[in-house]
């Protein structure tokens, strides 16, 4: 019997044993599941390390190194016109050629005003003499004397002006071809045989043609002023071209505004690019990509992992399965991705696509282990 007591008892203790375990067991399970329950399921990216060499590709737009529109200096009809849009001209080549009557019969008139006028001089400077020679016998007073010369004096001035007004006639005439001012291609002829050629201050003047010289294209680009600081002139940018898909061009940046736009808050630059063939047209669409100095110790992290807070921008990292909001500091905006000059290291677990709910210090389960550090 007393046997039989002593294994009852310990049965007993056995089963109250088992029993607060597997209670324990449970309880400690279910704290488990509810802690589970409570964190946030989240995705996290590791910063990458920049590379030795960055760049940026900006807009730009292509114009032609030297552009004019071309007028007429003299008013006519025209008579004909050597060249059409895609001709190739030279420097003093004739694009056309103005009939100008009125402007003719004006020299025709200037010439004989000027001879006449040289027909009076040469009277004026026979008399003159001749009056210097009786004064010197006392035959002809001072007053008369001072009259002949006066007069050739005046005679002078009026062989002078004939002969400026026939210059300006003259060269008047000459505008009677148009010429090229500058080796380059026609890319407009806005005139035909028989028009009307206004030349004149009181009216509106017609472009004749336009002309632009591409043997060298400029590239024009707006810089945001966070890179304005990296653009340094005589650099080498390349450059594409819509209409020339898979082909790199070489431009030389030559020269940019030295101020910040405050409209756009960018500086304009412009690059050079040699086009000796003639395949780049102006007025295209261009891409420059510019090299920039990296920032020493800067990291590179998506976009969508910032966060905008009343007391600056964060990003949430993972620490110990919490949540740590880190403030960082922005260095060049690629758009879907920025760099970070400081707060982050490679090795911090990001979170991609943070609510704005999420605080600092909420427990948090990483979706993806993986990217464990």
């Amino acid at each position: 019997m007393r046997v039989i007591g002593i294994l009852a008892i310990v049965g007993l203790a056995v089963s109250v044993y088992l029993g607060i375990h597997s209670r324990g067991v449970a309880e400690a399970g279910l704290k488990r599941e509810t802690q589970e329950s409570l964190a946030a399921s989240v995705e996290v990216i590791h910063p990458q390390q920049l590379s030795v060499v960055d760049e940026i590709s900006l807009p730009g737009s292509a114009q032609a190194f030297t552009d004019t529109p071309i007028y007429a200096r003299t008013s006519g009809y025209l008579k004909a016109w050597n060249v059409d849009i895609g001709s190739r001209v030279k420097r003093d080549e004739v694009l056309a050629e103005i009939e100008t009557p009125e402007v003719d019969q004006q020299l025709e008139q200037a010439q004989a005003d000027l001879k006449n006028a040289q027909a009076n001089l040469a009277l004026a400077e026979i008399t003159a003499t001749r009056w210097q020679q009786l004064f010197k016998k006392e035959t002809v007073s001072s007053q008369e004397k001072d009259q002949a010369e006066s007069d050739l004096t005046a005679k002078k001035a009026l062989v002078n002006a004939s002969e400026a007004n026939v210059r300006r006639l003259t060269k008047l005439q000459s505008f009677e071809k148009v010429l090229a001012p500058f080796d380059g291609v026609i890319t407009a002829r806005n005139t035909d045989l028989g028009a009307l050629i206004q030349a004149g201050d009181n009216t509106s003047a017609k472009e004749l043609f336009h002309l632009v010289a591409n043997q060298t294209l400029r590239v024009y680009v707006s810089v945001p002023e966070v890179y304005a600081s990296a653009i340094r002139t005589g650099d080498q940018v390349k450059v594409t071209f819509d209409a020339l898909a898979g082909e790199e061009f070489t431009g030389t940046l030559a020269r940019n505004a030295g101020a910040i736009d405050p409209r756009s808050r960018t500086l304009n630059v412009e690059a050079d690019v040699e086009n000796p063939e003639g395949v780049l047209l102006s007025g295209g669409y261009a891409t420059v990509r510019f090299k920039l100095p990296p920032t020493t110790g800067c990291v590179n992290i998506p976009s969508n992992t910032l966060l905008f807070r009343a007391e600056g921008l964060r990003v949430a990292v993972v620490r110990n399965d919490h949540v740590v909001m880190v403030p960082i500091h922005i260095g060049h905006d690629h758009g879907a991705s920025v760099d970070v000059i400081s707060g982050l290291t490679p090795r911090d677990s990001v979170v991609l696509d943070p609510s704005d709910s999420l605080a600092d210090g909420a427990p948090v389960r990483i979706e993806n282990p993986s990217s464990k550090p």
